[in-house]
């Protein structure tokens, strides 16, 4: 199985809604992580979120060193516009560029209240005949693929991971069930952060514009090894990836938060 981690790993995952927005505290942070296959670092991501109180933006730059014939090399970068309230991060304008050695492909998807109002990729997909067709419903109630990784919420505890992240990639739709694990300690000085998480288990339901015979949707799918830690921003309510862990068989596929400021 050749796993392409800009699309395992893009981050992926919320949409909770309210009928009056509430402003958030305002909170601003830059993470890093280095992301592993087997133990071996393939890629390096750097991810900026400026929260303003009632808007915000998120910035990734990824680069994918590669690893053989197993894992495909290029770069990545994204951008993400929306509202922000105290209990979620909602996409507004969300772009992608990614580049692989087969080629750059552009993302753009923009939304308003949850719902796709527009989205194009370029070059545009070629139709396939066992590609599940998107339909409208599937773009209601609905989050970007940057956002939705960034989780809003009163406490660090398993309420946090009582959800279920609805996502459209500007190719893909997809759920994340979330359901609490347990509550962890981080204590390794080799990571950027230290102290308390919770470790929530995912459960990955495909709904349209995948394959059928792909071979990853079919393994994600199946799989009871997808795990996200959670880490708090401080006090702000906000909480961020500090570690996620794909089990696969080329041996675990983990990304970890390296640097927090």
């Amino acid at each position: 199985m050749r796993i392409n981690l800009l699309r395992v790993f893009s981050p992926a995952l919320l949409l909770i809604g309210s009928i009056a927005p509430v402003q958030a505290q305002p909170v601003s942070a830059t993470a890093e992580y280095v992301i592993s296959v087997g133990g071996t670092i393939v890629a390096n991501a750097q991810i900026k979120l400026h929260d303003a109180g009632s808007s915000y933006t998120v910035e990734l730059n990824a680069n994918v060193t590669g690893l053989g014939r197993f894992v495909a090399s290029g770069s990545a970068t994204a951008r993400v516009s929306g509202t922000s309230t105290r209990s979620a991060y909602r996409g507004k304008e969300f772009n992608l560029q990614t580049r692989t050695s087969e080629g750059s492909v552009t993302l753009d998807v923009r939304l308003s209240g949850g719902n796709v109002t527009a989205f194009y990729t370029d070059p545009p997909p070629q139709p396939h005949f066992d590609q599940v067709p998107l339909e409208r419903r599937h773009l209601v109630g609905v989050n970007d693929m940057l956002s939705a990784f960034i989780l809003k919420g009163a406490r660090l505890d398993r309420s946090l991971c009582e959800r279920t992240l609805s996502v459209f990639t500007g190719v893909e739709r997809f759920d994340l069930q979330l359901r609490f694990a347990s509550a962890e300690t981080a204590t390794s000085a080799r990571t950027g952060y230290r102290g308390p998480v919770v470790l929530c288990q995912v459960g990955y339901q495909p709904i349209s514009g995948h394959y059928l015979n792909s071979e990853i949707t079919t393994y994600l799918q199946a799989s009871d090894r997808i795990l996200i830690w959670y880490a708090p921003l401080e006090n702000s309510g906000t909480f961020i990836p500090y570690r996620v862990l794909i089990g696969t068989s080329l041996g675990d596929l983990s990304m970890v938060l390296t640097s927090l400021s």
